[in-house]
């Protein structure tokens, strides 16, 4: 092999190995980055990883709101009709949040069941729900509210 092809060859084997390192690099970030939706009564189940980000969705259970004492602590239980999942966010809520509604919660499941939130989004008006909460309504037989209310309407 002459000089010219050798060293064409560990060009090309250095930058196949930079491509390669990479997209490991970005991979491992990717994963470490990704969240995923899930309803209560899957976390109930035990198929949300605990101590991992994760996105769990449902409607606000009236007459569970909690507001601790010290600092801005509130608990408060969602559903999805079927099971209930125990929030606690430590911020203040939105100003669209209140019993009844569709909320997501981001954070992560400790091992006692609760989801400690990092963050929570309520509907901004009367006729939104977050996808991924009608998705999980419709799956355990519930209509969303808002579809409940255009049905009533007709």
């Amino acid at each position: 092999m002459n000089r010219r092809r050798r060293n064409r060859l560990i060009a090309a084997t250095v930058i196949a190995a930079g491509v390669g390192v990479a997209v490991l690099l970005i991979s491992f970030a990717f994963r470490d980055n990704l969240m995923f939706f899930f309803s209560p009564s899957q976390v109930m189940a035990g198929e949300a990883p605990v101590d991992k980000p994760i996105r769990v969705g449902g409607l606000v259970v009236p007459s569970t709101i909690e507001r601790m004492t010290e600092g801005v602590t509130v608990r408060f239980d969602i559903t999805d009709t079927a099971q209930t999942l125990t929030i606690e966010y430590d911020g203040i809520l939105p100003d669209l949040f209140k019993e009844g509604q569709g909320v997501i919660a981001k954070g992560r499941l400790n091992a006692e069941g609760i989801m400690k939130a990092t963050q929570v989004l309520a509907k901004h008006d009367e006729n939104y729900m977050p996808p991924e909460v009608a998705e999980s309504l419709r799956a355990q037989g519930a209509m969303p509210p808002h579809e409940m209310l255009e049905q009533f309407q007709k």
